[in-house]
Formats: structure tokens, C-alpha cells, sequence
């Protein structure tokens, strides 16, 4: 199978062809870019105008067309422009789930040359407060639930010396306003929207987007995502399944096999389960959604049995969420008497998948394939991709890298490693690496060196140039594909007074892949429960990182000769 794709690589990249590619230098680092690649994502959006009469984005029971989308967008651009001097190379956070206005308000300013910062709805309101700090928006869109957890610290984000005058934006709320705050309802004219997007001079490598990163300091960093960046990782997208298609072809056609009968929708419809705030959804789903003029349908929150139903209702046929969520659904007993036949895809990734499950779900689908995709937020998304009889063929693969990406293996004090048993730290470097991380210049300069952005996976890389991760060489745990990183939760736990020791490490589960567990010793005078901790944490961290498995131990954690905390020991005492 990997010969037919290899000749299908090689006819997509060559001169003239579809996807052929040039080198040119970005930032002092030679990178292959993709010859017709549009310059920004306005472009992107403003092509999205074709599709005016389909269905663009469902939410549970609302609906809208690309051009009523289109008039909304439209009417945000020109009031962030025209009223609150929003342009390029300003900053919009937007603060909500994943409700129709994400991503109305997303096009809108990327569409300005602004960047658009996603922060994570998890987060309290000290975590909103750092954000909101770290990226100094000119204004904050937010619904109701996190307008109330910007609420408490807001004055104190607009006074001071390195105050910022933070316009609000709320979105499905009735409460009362803040100061200098509109309602989106007030805000939105689309039966008067200019005709066409304010103007806007955008340079490829402008930042579109910051999303932030669980940081390993115990801060989040926000990653610096570039107009450059999310077209390419685009084409990455279209690339990888245009091969992946044309090598089941070329296998078809050399087996003498006729080809299976394809009954194409009309419309392709993507379900994003998972949040707009990472680049799961919003550069894998939402971004190549609008760009082919598929239909989006999005839910208020995850619930496998809701997920099924709009399947059938909506005809969805591709369906990307973390492991956990095809796993899910594949077990609930609505699989079997709902009509799920028009998926063609299901998969996702954020999590590794199980051998076993990619197997359930190409027994599962009656008309589609698994696939999955191994990527970072320092990568725009994906750096690598699987599906199909591929993926069938090797289970345990996350797939090749993008044709945009050179890789390579290496060792602790960053030298490359090769050979056939070669084993180390995935390095890639291309059109798709992040700019850097804002304010964080000690940051970028670690994880990107000479353009070489280090993953922190541990990987091998086979003869047919597939990528199998195989262990993870920063402290952090990935529960149900958001990012933990240990340092950042020990660090909270170090600031109850009745805490002399604490380590924090993940521990398997079947529903999520791995739960945020924590050892803790007690000082000598003190007493602590779990549930103590627990509250204690509650207003420090976003829920999802608060350990939900602790031991309380008597004696020392152990410790390696220079003072590390021994985990994997630790882990595996406790566990068995």
C-alpha cells in the first residue's frame, strides 16, 4: 500500500502539479511552501462568499447559511474597525463554548489583519486575568458564564500603570453590563452590513491566532499562530487526504478491484465536539469546513448519545474528536438503532488511539474509514496524518509527516539520531511552526532552535517514513486531549500551607486516556484530606487539571541523585 502512496506523493508535489512546492526563507529559516497558497486567511474567508445559499454552522436548533454568516461577519468587522479602532496587529480575545459566535467572531477578526486570542472557557477567573494580561486585547468578546469570571478582576485589569482599556462584548447574557461593554445583540446589524470587509493590508506572517499552551512554569504561554501558518497547514489537510484517496486508487486499480460504488453527499458535514479553543477544532474542523463549504455542526457541550442524534439528523460525515468520543459512541447502545451510514470518517486526535479502536470503528462505519492525526499547537495542528487502509495496516502509526515539515530524530543535547533502531525527540521544522510565544522570548528559544521546533515526544520513524510515538519526554499528562503540564498543578498544590511535598503524574483511564493524579506529603503538624485540596485548588485551576486521584503518604517522595522526584517509580507503586 505505502508504494501506491508514495506515487501519489510524488505526482501531487511535482513541478506544476497541484500541490507543488518552493523553498524561501521566513525568518532566516529555509522552509518549503506551497506555490499556490493563498496569502492570509481573509482570503480563505472571503471564498467562503461562493457557498452563500448552504448551511453553514448548526448549533443544537439554530441554523445559518454562509450568507447570513457572511452579513454578521461583516457587520462585527466594520464595528471592531469603525467604532472601537480595532486593526492589524491588534489583539480580540474571545472567551465562550462553542456557540455560533466563536466563530462569527473569528472570521471577523482575522479578517482585519487582527490576531484572534482563544482563551480556554476551563479557566478561572486568575487564569483569565493572566491571559488577558499576557495578551492585551483591545476588546473581549465572552458569553455569559465567562463574563461572570472576568468580572471580579476586570477593574484591576483596566487600572494601574499597565492598565488596558478592555471593551467587552457579551454574548448570550442578560446580566448587567460592565463599564465600556455592548451587547452582541446591540453590536450586530446584518441587515445593514457593509457589502464588502473593511480594507486590510495583511502580510502572510502577521499572527492570525494565539491560543495558549499549558506552560511547564506554571504559566500558560501563548503560541504565536501566523497567517503563513494556517493556510499551509490547510493545504497540509487537503494534501494528506487527496494522497491517502489517490493511493487506495492506484492499490484498487493494480489488485484489478472495481471501484466501490461512492454515493457523495451533497454537502460534507464536520462535527466539532471538541473546543474552539485549540486547533483541533478550529484549524482542523472549522478552518477546512468553511474552505470546502461544508456544513458545521457544533453541540453545547459533549454528550455521546446528543453526538449520535445529530449524526442522523445532520448527516455528518466526518467526525473528529479525541479518542475517548468515537470510543464512546461506538459503545452507547443509540449506535445501533440510530442511521449513522453517512459517515466517512471518524477519528480525530489529541490523545494517541488504541490499536483495538481503529479496528471498531473500520468494522463500525459501513461506508467509512478511521483516521487520526498526531500535531501540537506550535504546529498550527498537525505534523502528522493516517487513515484508510493505511491506518488499517499500521495501527500503532499517527502517520508521515506533511509535505511542508522536514523531521528528525534527536538526542538530549539536541544532536540527530539515525539509523534503523533510531529513537528520540521529534524535531520538525517548516512553514507551519509557530512564530514563537508571546513575551515568552526565553520560551521560544528553548522549544525552536535554528527553526527546529522540539515536539517533546518521543518517537521512531520507520522505512516508509511513518511516525510512532512511543513515550513523551515532558512532565505532563493528556487527559482527554487538553494538555497538563505537572509543574504547573504541583506549583498550586505548593501554596497550601500544609503541603511539604508533591508530585503530579497521570495515571491511566479508559474514558479519557489518562486522569491528573498527585502524591502529596503533608507537613508534620498539619492535617489535609482530599477534599480540603481539592477546594483549596478550585479557584487556583481550571477543573480539569486538579488532580482527581491523591495519595496522602507518610514518608518522603523518592528522589533520584540530583533531587528529582522519581515519577514513573512513584506512579507505578501506587497504582498496582
Amino acid at each position: 500500500m505505502f508504494e501506491y502512496y508514495q506515487e501519489a506523493w510524488d505526482e501531487l508535489t511535482a513541478p506544476g502539479a497541484q500541490f507543488a512546492m518552493k523553498e524561501i526563507e521566513v525568518r532566516g529559516v529555509p522552509i518549503r511552501v506551497f506555490e499556490q497558497a493563498p496569502p492570509h486567511m481573509r482570503f480563505v474567508w472571503e471564498l467562503a462568499a461562493l457557498y452563500a445559499d448552504r448551511d453553514y454552522i448548526v448549533f443544537e436548533d439554530e441554523r445559518l447559511t454562509y450568507g447570513e454568516a457572511d452579513r454578521i461577519v461583516k457587520s462585527l468587522a466594520h464595528h471592531l474597525a469603525d467604532e472601537l479602532g480595532v486593526s492589524r496587529g491588534d489583539r480580540v480575545a474571545v472567551a465562550m463554548r462553542n456557540y455560533p459566535e466563536w466563530v462569527l467572531s473569528y472570521w471577523a477578526i482575522v479578517s482585519l489583519g487582527a490576531a484572534c486570542v482563544g482563551m480556554n472557557a476551563w479557566w478561572t477567573s486568575e487564569e483569565m486575568a493572566y491571559g488577558l494580561r499576557d495578551s492585551r486585547p483591545k476588546v473581549l468578546i465572552a458569553d455569559a458564564e465567562r463574563v461572570e469570571r472576568v468580572l471580579p478582576v476586570l477593574d484591576d485589569l483596566r487600572d494601574g500603570d499597565e492598565g488596558q482599556p478592555i471593551h467587552v462584548i457579551t454574548v448570550r447574557h442578560d446580566g448587567a453590563l460592565p463599564d465600556d461593554a455592548s451587547r452582541w445583540s446591540a453590536v450586530i446589524d446584518s441587515a445593514s452590513a457593509p457589502d464588502a470587509l473593511p480594507d486590510a493590508d495583511i502580510d502572510p506572517d502577521d499572527d492570525v491566532c494565539i491560543f495558549y499552551t499549558s506552560g511547564t512554569t506554571g504559566f500558560p504561554k501563548g503560541a504565536q499562530l501566523t497567517n503563513r501558518g494556517s493556510v499551509h497547514h490547510l493545504l497540509n489537510l487537503a494534501f494528506m487526504n487527496t494522497a491517502a484517496t489517490m493511493a487506495a486508487a492506484k492499490a484498487a486499480a493494480a489488485a484489478g478491484d472495481e471501484p466501490a460504488p461512492v454515493d457523495e453527499p451533497a454537502q460534507n458535514v464536520f462535527m466539532a465536539p471538541t473546543p474552539l479553543f485549540h486547533v483541533t477544532a478550529n484549524n482542523c474542523l472549522l478552518q477546512p469546513a468553511t474552505l470546502t463549504g461544508s456544513k458545521l455542526v457544533l453541540t453545547y457541550k459533549w454528550d455521546p448519545a446528543r453526538a449520535i442524534e445529530l449524526i442522523e439528523r445532520e448527516g455528518v460525515t466526518n467526525f473528529s474528536g479525541v479518542p475517548t468520543m468515537s470510543r464512546e459512541m461506538l459503545l452507547h447502545p443509540d449506535w445501533k438503532t440510530r442511521d449513522t451510514s453517512t459517515l466517512r470518517g471518524m477519528g480525530g486526535g489529541g490523545a494517541p488511539v488504541q490499536p483495538d479502536l481503529v479496528d471498531k470503528i473500520d468494522k463500525s462505519l459501513s461506508q467509512g474509514r478511521p483516521s487520526t492525526g498526531y500535531g501540537l499547537t506550535e504546529t498550527h495542528g498537525i505534523v502528522t496524518a493516517n487513515s484508510g487502509s493505511l491506518y488499517v495496516e499500521k495501527p500503532a502509526s499517527c502517520g508521515r509527516v506533511v509535505p511542508c515539515l522536514d523531521a528528525k530524530l534527536v538526542d538530549e543535547m539536541g544532536h540527530e539520531v539515525t539509523g534503523p533502531d533510531a529513537r528520540g525527540e521529534l524535531a520538525v521544522r517548516g512553514a507551519v511552526v509557530i512564530k514563537g510565544y508571546l513575551n515568552r522570548p526565553e520560551a521560544t528559544a528553548d522549544a525552536i532552535v535554528d527553526g527546529w521546533f522540539h515536539t517533546g515526544d518521543i518517537a521512531t520513524i520507520d522505512d516508509d517514513g511513518c511516525v510512532f510515538i512511543v513515550d513523551r519526554a515532558k512532565d505532563m499528562v493528556l487527559r482527554g486531549g487538553e494538555n497538563v503540564y505537572c509543574s504547573e498543578v504541583e506549583a498550586a498544590i505548593y501554596e497550601h500551607p500544609a503541603v511539604a511535598e508533591a508530585a503530579v503524574f497521570g495515571v491511566p483511564d479508559d474514558r479519557l486516556g489518562e486522569l491528573v493524579a498527585a502524591a502529596i506529603v503533608p507537613t508534620t503538624n498539619e492535617a489535609l484530606t482530599e477534599e480540603d485540596l481539592g477546594k483549596f485548588l478550585a479557584g487556583k485551576l481550571a477543573k480539569f487539571k486538579i488532580p482527581e486521584r491523591m495519595w496522602f503518604l507518610d514518608e518522603p517522595i523518592p528522589q533520584n541523585a540530583n533531587g528529582k522526584f522519581l515519577k514513573r517509580e512513584l506512579r507505578e507503586r501506587l497504582i498496582t
